[in-house]
């Protein structure tokens, strides 16, 4: 190593080495009767070497081309497509289902298990009697539709005579009973929707239905008032809650009454037809 690799000492080191020689210096010329021991001489000290290559191992990889701007393409990536939005069914969730391309069986077992579920709201006692928003939330019209046919011809079955006239009576009367009925409703500032009110009062007919069949296979006039009095009762109980909620309490009467009479009505053709 050469002296131009090495680093010079410190100042303040030099400054100590150099007051020592002095001091040492001066205690030889005060005389020979005091005479110090000689302080060995400190040890030289080691020189930092510098190093002017760089302090990271070289590597044996060739160095990696240059980038050319014109050979060198960047592959463009295409952009994510936008999701698309929720859609919603007609229950508030889910998709929309597709009902003009399903079969027709299909179809079918959906309306009828809408009805079966309707059916059981309205007639039958569930938490949800008390609000007929909650009730009927999917009304529909199959149901009463297919009961107000079905007691026509349950009536017209049971006729000896006109069957034709029977049935359209009844009909006429059950259809135009329904919609005045509604009608009445909305006068009287009840808050529930014209086709919903239809399918609640439609729905009510089906113990009535009931009651008419039981009528129409046993021809006994005791049977036919027992059987007419209880699904009138019953028929009047499923409607109730509906009518009575849907107006204000100080004109309840006057929502229930109609109904009740219609029911009525129906329930004396079931029994004076022979």
């Amino acid at each position: 190593m050469s002296h131009s690799d090495t680093v010079p000492l410190h100042q303040s080191s030099q400054s100590d080495i150099d007051e020592i020689e002095s001091l040492i210096n001066a205690s030889v010329q005060s005389g020979p009767t005091t005479v110090l021991p000689a302080r060995p001489p400190s040890p030289p000290r080691a020189s930092i070497p510098v190093v002017s290559s760089s302090p990271f191992i070289q590597s044996n990889l060739p160095p990696p081309p240059p980038l050319s701007s014109s050979n060198q393409k960047v592959p463009s990536v295409p952009a994510p497509a936008p999701p698309p939005p929720p859609s919603f069914g007609a229950s508030g969730f889910g998709p929309v289902p597709n009902t003009l391309t399903e079969p027709v069986w299909d179809t079918v077992k959906r309306d009828l298990s809408r009805i079966v579920s309707n059916l059981k709201l309205v007639v039958f006692p569930n938490p949800y009697r008390e609000d007929p928003g909650k009730a009927l939330r999917d009304w529909d019209l199959w149901g009463p539709f297919f009961f107000i046919v079905f007691l026509g011809l349950a009536l017209s079955w049971s006729a000896s005579v006109k069957k034709s006239e029977v049935f359209a009576v009844a009909f006429a009367l059950l259809a135009a009973g329904a919609v005045i009925l509604t009608l009445n409703v909305l006068l009287l500032g009840g808050h529930i929707i014209f086709f919903q009110s239809l399918s609640l009062l439609g729905y009510c007919l089906f113990p009535l239905v009931v009651g008419a069949v039981i009528c129409m296979l046993k021809d006994n006039v005791m049977l036919k008032v027992i059987a007419v009095s209880v699904t009138l009762a019953w028929s009047s109980w499923a409607a109730y809650p509906f009518m009575s909620s849907a107006v204000n309490p100080r004109r309840k009467a006057l929502a229930l009454y109609p109904v009740f009479l219609m029911y009525v009505s129906v329930g004396f053709l079931i029994i004076a037809i022979d």
